[in-house]
């Protein structure tokens, strides 16, 4: 490629068998309307849309995510002529003051006379002016193309990037391997000392029969032991290679339950309580299930083992795949620029739902978490395909009752386990397969994160990770460079990295990109070795020192590593209330905070009147006893968080929903002294709005309050 105004762009650090397509040296990207841009290179590759600053920091990550966009994150590609023309910038991209222009209306990407959608089957007509990027992670990314000789490169570089997105940007079918994402190469992380990756403890990848063991000894889960039944996949295909089952249940008996539920997901525990109750995730009852006396005895044993009674809490309360899809396309349609005006935008907001279904999520999980803590028993999560709304509830569970899953390995472990591990089909619902149909796709995972802000800005204290690393998180979902978010499940996952031997127990980055197996071919391609795709984890190669730094929160609680100290006056070892029934063997059903025995399944007989209501509800905190007029929660017990799920209590996220309005990115790029001053002035602003109060006592606002 030619170099154009301003000299030689910097050193592009390319993936593994990644390949400049095209580059315009010479274009800018647009901070904020009327503000100026950042004078740079913009390249296609055959995996991302990339953009050097000609300014570069002295210390680059790898993949450098403020300024690149992987292929399957680009949701539309627009370009247009610029009905206001870029204002003049001096060399380090600051706009003058003397001359800056009008702010302009938010009706459309950058005020194109001449919108023109890009497709590979479009015919761009005319010399594009700006490229505006519309990604799926609510990044708006905005270009300009001076009339310096810049014409043939603007051009081409549109033209690239539309045909570069349809033909590599899907992942294939993940289930046979990716789509080569990775190439036989080595590629170095940004920094090469990384001894403060992750502290002193590593995230656990639940790959080896070592890492479950750690975990349940961690948890102090007497009368559990972990399984091999399921090492070959010939039990439950998506399913782990482990699980943790009662002691007194052999493997021989447990392979006569795997036929009694949908898919063969068993019902197998995910946490223990300190106090004693136990959290167990299975797929729904099969509905052609006839078992015998034999397999009653056996599913008898694992439901219940002589625990204490057992509570099935299905998610038929929690929004279905359909609501989610629907509220986060209405979502992102509605903090896209000028999609609605200013005195409507709040409503609008409120018909998208999608806080409704935070809210919900957050009401369910403190029924169940408040039932494990305060009574001794057994909570079974069902869901029909055990694969979704299962993976986000036993994870906020956990997340209001182990102060471990708050830090920030803590978490990472959690996301292995219940999600990775547990077979949720990421590239199903974040839609990056190419002949994937829309009715599978529903962001579930990004709800999750959604709700862990929710509760990271309500407690910040109990919390060792920021809303910097939760944003990371999102925006890593769509970026197919890593292994976590490729495969559906932990058996695709082995086919498509070929490395089938286990992996060490735990993983602590070294060496950024593995070097390929000798000798071994990747599935469904010939000629030369495939290497292992990084986890996730790896923030080095996204995210430099300075960015990693704010991942973690300075002032959050250090967590718990192992089981709670039975002796600690402040630990509950035992259960705070006694159970109000007939003791151990009894099945209840929770729904909507109320408890209704019913006989055991597979068992003739009507279950009888539903019991009074024990649990209090969310949205009446009026309900709530313990205090003059009732208007306090009771006090949660020790390390478990009770959230507050009333309409003003629930914010939207904006550092992650409006980051693509131009008003939302002052200050985002600071390429200047005048830049650095106007962030630390936003930051003083969103101090100075600090209030000391508790999260249910709050002064009751709009859900675009300053977030704290």
């Amino acid at each position: 490629m030619s170099g154009a105004p301003g000299g030689r762009r910097p050193a592009f650090p390319g993936l593994p068998g990644e390949l400049v397509l095209e580059e315009a040296a010479g274009a800018r990207q647009r901070c904020r309307e009327g503000d100026g841009s950042v004078p740079g290179t913009l390249l296609c590759t055959n995996r991302r849309v990339a953009f050097l600053p000609a300014q570069a920091p002295g210390s680059r990550a790898f993949l450098h995510s403020e300024y690149d966009v992987a292929l399957p994150c680009i949701r539309k590609l627009v370009a247009g002529k610029s009905d206001n023309p870029e204002p003049p910038c001096d060399e380090l991209g600051r706009s003058q003051p003397a001359l800056t222009a009008t702010p302009s209306t938010p009706a459309a990407a950058s005020s194109f006379t001449k919108p023109k959608v890009l497709t590979a089957a479009s015919t761009l007509k005319f010399i594009p002016e700006e490229l505006a990027v519309f990604c799926r992670d609510f990044r708006l990314l905005r270009f300009h193309f001076q009339e310096n000789g810049l014409a043939l490169q603007a051009f081409r570089v549109a033209n690239a990037i539309a045909q570069a997105r349809e033909a590599a940007a899907w992942l294939g079918d993940a289930g046979e391997g990716h789509d080569g994402w990775c190439c036989p190469a080595e590629a170095p992380l940004e920094d090469e000392d990384e001894d403060e990756e992750e502290g002193s403890a590593a995230t656990l990848l639940f790959e080896s029969l070592r890492d479950w063991e750690k975990e349940l000894k961690r948890l102090g889960a007497v009368g559990w032991r972990v399984s091999a039944v399921n090492e070959r996949f010939d039990m439950a295909p998506s399913l782990p290679q482990y699980l943790w089952v009662p002691s007194g249940l052999l493997d021989h008996d447990l392979k006569r339950t795997f036929a009694h539920f949908e898919e063969h997901r068993v019902p197998r525990l995910c946490w223990h309580h300190p106090g004693g109750g136990d959290l167990l995730r299975a797929a729904g009852f099969h509905a052609a299930s006839e078992p015998g006396s034999e397999d009653v005895r056996c599913l008898e044993a694992l439901l219940l083992g002589g625990r204490g009674p057992c509570v099935l809490a299905d998610t038929a309360e929690l929004p279905t795949l359909t609501d989610i899809q629907v509220a986060h396309l209405k979502l992102r349609a509605l903090c896209l620029p000028g999609a609605a005006a200013e005195e409507k935008w709040l409503s609008a907001l409120e018909g998208t739902r999608w806080l409704d279904h935070v809210r919900t999520c957050l009401r369910k999980a403190v029924e169940v978490a408040s039932l494990l803590a305060g009574r001794r028993c057994s909570v079974l999560l069902q869901e029909p395909s055990d694969r979704d709304l299962n993976c986000l509830l036993a994870s906020l569970v956990q997340l209001l009752g182990d102060p471990h899953t708050r830090t920030l390995p803590g978490f990472q472990s959690l996301v292995q386990r219940e999600w990775v591990a547990a077979g949720h089909p990421f590239p199903h619902r974040l839609g990056l397969l190419r002949h994937d149909s829309p009715r599978e796709e529903a962001p579930v995972f990004l709800l999750f994160l959604d709700c862990t802000w929710q509760l990271v800005r309500q407690f910040p204290a109990a919390f060792g990770f920021t809303e910097a690393y939760l944003l990371a998180l999102h925006d890593s979902s769509f970026a197919p460079y890593f292994s976590t978010f490729l495969f559906s499940c932990q058996r695709q996952r082995g086919r498509g990295s070929p490395q089938h031997q286990p992996r060490s127990q735990t993983y602590t980055p070294v060496n950024g990109w593995r070097d390929p197996q000798p000798g071994v071919l990747q599935a469904g391609r010939t000629g030369s070795p495939a290497c292992r795709l990084p986890t996730v984890w790896d923030w080095g190669l996204r995210y430099s020192r300075h960015q990693r730094a704010q991942f973690r929160n300075p002032v959050g609680a250090a967590g718990t590593v192992g089981p709670p100290d039975a002796a600690d006056p402040q630990t509950p070892s035992r259960p705070t209330d006694a159970w109000p029934g007939l003791g151990a063997g009894n099945i209840f059903v929770l729904t909507k905070g109320t408890l209704s025995p019913q006989p055991f399944p597979w068992r003739s007989g009507r279950p009888p009147p539903r019991l009074s209501r024990w649990a209090p509800s969310l949205e009446s905190p009026g309900e709530w006893g313990g205090s003059p007029g009732g208007s306090r929660p009771p006090a949660a017990p020790p390390g478990l968080l009770l959230p507050c799920a009333a309409g003003p209590s629930v914010r939207l996220w904006q550092r992650c929903y409006l980051r693509g309005l131009p008003e939302a990115q002052r200050g985002r790029f600071a390429p200047s002294p005048a830049g650095l001053a106007e962030e630390l002035t936003l930051l003083q602003d969103r101090l100075s709005a600090w209030q000391p109060a508790g999260p249910c006592t709050e002064a009751a606002g709009s859900p675009l309050a300053p977030s704290r």
